[in-house]
C-alpha cells in the first residue's frame, strides 16, 4: 500500500514533453524574453564607440534564448534522472558544463555564481 502511495506523488517526464504552438512574430507569445537592451548594455561597457545592427540584436537574442533553452531542457533531464522533483543550483552547473566548452563552461558558472550570491545578499 505504501509503495503505491509514493508513486502517487513521484515526479513525472510528462512536463518535458514539448508543447505545439502557433508560430507568431511576438517573442512575448512564444515565451521567449527579449534580451536586446541587455545586450546593448554590454556592448557600451566593453566597447563605448561601437553601435549593433538590430538585426544582429535579433540573433543574438535568438542565441541567448536557444542557450537558456538548451540548459534548462538539460538540468530537466538530470533532475528527472536523479529522481527529484526540484531543480538545484548543482542540476543547472551540470548542465551548463555538459553543454558549453570547457573555459566558456568555467567562466559561465563563475559569474553565474555570483549573480546568485549578489542576489541572495539583496
Amino acid at each position: 500500500m505504501a509503495r503505491s502511495i509514493s508513486r502517487k506523488y513521484r515526479c513525472s517526464r510528462e512536463h518535458l514533453t514539448t508543447i505545439s504552438r502557433k508560430k507568431s512574430s511576438s517573442s512575448a507569445m512564444l515565451g521567449h524574453r527579449n534580451y536586446s537592451l541587455y545586450v546593448n548594455r554590454v556592448l557600451k561597457e566593453v566597447v563605448p564607440q561601437k553601435g549593433i545592427s538590430s538585426r544582429t540584436l535579433d540573433v543574438m537574442n535568438t542565441l541567448i534564448n536557444n542557450i537558456f533553452e538548451r540548459i534548462a531542457l538539460e538540468a530537466c533531464n538530470m533532475m528527472y534522472f536523479r529522481n527529484r522533483c526540484t531543480l538545484t543550483p548543482e542540476d543547472i552547473k551540470k548542465a551548463v558544463y555538459l553543454l558549453l566548452p570547457e573555459k566558456l563552461a568555467k567562466y559561465a558558472v563563475a559569474f553565474g555564481s555570483e549573480a546568485v550570491t549578489k542576489y541572495a545578499r539583496s
